[in-house]
């Protein structure tokens, strides 16, 4: 987070907190609308979703929240416990 309030500090929106709430919400929505559409069109949605929400979760909880979540999943579905649940435990 220190490269987010150096280069807010840069462009002059550290003074105006309200003002930098503003520019993050515009350049990170715009952002995750971008990755919305990538989910139709050929593209890695998969990767500019998250940057949006990340670069969001910078002056929002409830994109932090978003992302904690999203973590959890990902760690779910990387230890494969979901498949155990579905499709029951088979040795290999």
């Amino acid at each position: 987070m220190k490269w987010v309030h150096s280069f807010t500090g840069v462009l002059g929106l550290s003074d105006s907190p309200r003002l930098r709430k503003i520019v993050v919400g515009v350049i990170g929505g715009t952002v995750v609308l971008v990755g919305i559409v990538l989910v139709v069109l050929p593209g890695p949605a998969s990767i500019v979703i998250p940057i949006g929400l990340v670069i969001l979760a910078t002056e929002f909880a409830w994109a932090r929240s978003v992302l904690s979540r999203g973590k959890m999943v990902v760690e779910k579905a990387r230890s494969r416990k979901w498949r155990e649940k579905i499709f029951g435990r088979r040795d290999s």
